[in-house]
């Protein structure tokens, strides 16, 4: 609550490009891996690259050996969108690497009140009006990610996608884990 009302703070002194009012999700609630990839808009090939390179990784519950499930976060999720963005802009993966270890160190709160900015070879961080006319008055071009306006749409996709509670459940209690059901049913049996 006092983080909060910091960073509300904080941010009336820098000055707003947008003020969405953005509602917090649980945060007990995870997401799995062909959920993330629907929400975010990429393949689970990248997030499961991302995953082991630590572009992304699943807050909520990481890999633990074979047939176990990664667990994302809706935060991990409106990161890995805006990595999806990024990459279709046509930042490098090194840049996006730098952008989102940034991004990571910044509170959930904060993020909704962030714009990027790019000019094709670098991404900026925008969180006042003065810093957007200061760039656009460097003549280069630059384009913007409101990261309000793609946590509204994350959460438009995810309320209609399945999600699981980080409440530990027996494997073979979990809905369409049918295999991990049968190696268990095998080793006790």
């Amino acid at each position: 609550m006092k983080a909060a009302a910091e960073a509300a703070d904080l941010a009336e002194e820098q000055g707003l490009l947008f003020d969405d009012d953005v509602s917090p999700l649980p945060s007990d609630t995870g997401y799995r891996g062909p959920t993330a990839c629907n929400a975010a808009g990429i393949t689970y090939r990248q997030l499961d690259y991302w995953a082991r390179t630590g572009l992304v990784e699943p807050s909520v519950r990481g890999a633990a050996g074979s047939g176990s499930q990664r667990l994302y976060s809706f935060r991990d999720i409106l990161i890995l969108k805006v990595v999806k963005r990024l990459l279709d802009a046509g930042i490098s993966l090194q840049q996006i690497r730098t952008a989102t270890a940034h991004l990571r160190e910044r509170g959930t709160d904060d993020l909704t009140r962030v714009t990027l900015m790019s000019d094709g070879a670098s991404v900026y961080e925008c969180t006042s009006n003065d810093e957007v006319i200061d760039l656009l008055q460097g003549g280069q071009g630059v384009f913007g990610i409101a990261i309000g306006g793609v946590w509204r749409e994350i959460e438009g996709t995810l309320a209609e996608l399945p999600s699981e509670r980080t409440a530990e459940e027996p494997a073979a209690t979990l809905p369409g884990d049918e295999l991990a059901a049968r190696r268990a049913a095998r080793q006790t049996g």
